[in-house]
């Protein structure tokens, strides 16, 4: 994970992007490792933790006819978070996550383990979302997995930049 951190870093600096983070499932846990990197405050703008439907309307501007409609746990919440973290910072690009981390929650539709990751960027005016499932595991495993896809999403979003 260290070696992935520090790539990031490099590609912050590098590009000269800065990233915010809005995560529901993870509860903050991609913020907390992206700012455990020395000097991060140079590329890291803020991290939402937006665990209720409630915060990610509030926080984010997510619209409640799309949580209504879609489930927290969606592709177009997931955009719309990543949007959300967008307008309400200062930030260039920005990683949003929402899942079900488990043990409960789950559906025969959403089983545990389902997840949304989001990515937006401000100057390429793009979102781009990803559907994970990790089928089979803890919530700390679950939790763990999502935030480390969303780091190499956004490795991904920073190469094409």
């Amino acid at each position: 994970m260290d070696a992935l951190l520090y790539q990031l870093k490099e590609l912050f600096i590098a590009k000269g992007h800065c990233i915010a983070t809005a995560e529901s499932c993870t509860g903050g846990l991609v913020a907390s490792l992206l700012t455990e990197v020395p000097g991060s405050s140079q590329w890291f703008d803020r991290g939402f933790v937006c665990y209720s439907n409630l915060a990610k309307q509030e926080m984010l501007g997510v619209d409640p006819v799309l949580i209504e409609q879609y489930g927290a746990v969606s592709q177009q919440v997931a955009e719309a978070m990543a949007l959300g973290a967008l307008q309400f910072s200062k930030a260039s690009l920005s990683l949003s996550i929402t899942g079900i981390a488990g043990p409960d929650g789950g559906s025969i539709d959403k089983p545990v383990g389902t997840v949304w990751l989001g990515f937006a960027s401000k100057a390429r005016n793009i979102v781009r979302t990803e559907h994970c499932l990790f089928s089979n595991c803890s919530r700390h495993q679950v939790r763990a997995r999502a935030s480390r896809k969303a780091l190499v999403g956004i490795l991904t979003l920073l190469s094409v930049q």
